[in-house]
This record gives structure tokens, sequence and C-alpha cells, in this order.
């Protein structure tokens, strides 16, 4: 029984629930906020790390320095339309963008954000499961394998989302200390 592509869904799960929580703000300037945010460049929706240098100098600083100044103005407008929740301070040359310390109220409200995008990473690797276990039903059904293959696959598969899910769990529990304690 190979359970390999169950796997590989499961840690691709994994890895865009890390990418996502990546983008989360949690107080320390980190580019990855801006992944998402993109300008509008001689026509065409751009990121901004593809039409600037963004350098993090400071803890609750980062800088972006465009290649070409005449987007300076694009990419504050597309900063303050972003939901990333910072006014960019823009001085004719770069854009500074200044990470206030979090409060309690807020800290707590990123620790439910963060549960949240937990619990929907949970729920893809359930779909995972769900789908690996029903093409093996279906095997089961057109005779390829025998009913104790399919309760052994069943288990395979439970054990590999087990697995899936308690790392979610310990990823969780490592950014939610992050934010709590910064």
């Amino acid at each position: 029984m190979d359970y390999t592509n169950i796997q590989e869904k499961m840690n691709k799960t994994i890895s865009v629930f890390e990418e996502n929580l990546s983008e989360v703000r949690a107080g320390r300037a980190n580019p990855a906020i801006l992944n998402k945010v993109t300008v509008d460049y001689y026509g065409t929706s751009t990121p901004i790390n593809q039409v600037a240098g963004i350098s993090v100098p400071e803890a609750r600083l980062i800088v972006i320095q465009p290649w070409d100044m005449s987007i300076l103005k694009e990419i504050e407008r597309a900063i303050l339309s972003s939901d990333i929740g910072i006014t960019p301070n823009n001085d004719g040359k770069v854009i500074r963008l200044n990470f206030p310390d979090l409060n309690e109220e807020r800290r707590k409200a990123l620790v439910k954000d963060i549960k949240k995008m937990a619990e929907d990473a949970k729920v893809a690797i359930r779909q995972v499961r769900r789908d690996g276990i029903d093409d093996f039903k279906k095997m089961q059904k057109d005779s390829a394998i025998t009913e104790d293959d399919l309760k052994q696959a069943e288990d395979q598969i439970q054990k590999i989302t087990d697995k899936m899910t308690d790392e979610i769990d310990k990823i969780t529990e490592n950014k939610e200390k992050e934010i709590m304690t910064i």
C-alpha cells in the first residue's frame, strides 16, 4: 500500500499553514507580511518584493526602497489599502513601516486568529484523509484489495493524520508563545 500521495498532500497543507502564520504580524518586523501586497507597476499587478528592496534594519522597522522612484506613491497606496494594519511613512526616497508594540487585547485577537487558521489546516488534513480512505474503499469495491487491506489502510492513514494534526498543534503552540511573550 502506498501512502506517499496522502502524506505529500498533508505536508503541503502544513507548509501553507506555516506560510500563512509567517504573515501574521506578531509585533516584530517581518517582511513576509508584505508577501500578498501587490503594486500596479506599468499596468501589471506586481508583488512589492519584485519592485523594491525590503530590509529590516531594526526589530520593529521595515524599510522599502523602490528601484524605480516613480512608484513610491503606488507602493504607499498599496500598503494603505492592504489589511496589514500599518501606516507607511514616505520620506520621498524610502517607505518605512514602524511596528508598534502589541497590547494585550491585540495579542489575544492574534492568538484567536491563529487558532482559527490551525483549525482550518486540520480540516484540510482531515479532508485529505477522507479522500484517501474513499480511494481505498473504491479499490476494495472493485476487488483490487481485500477488506483486511482496507482496514489496514484506514488505520495507517489515521496514524498519518494524527501525526500531522499533532504537528499543527506544536506549530500553533510555538506561534502563540511567540506572540504572548513579545
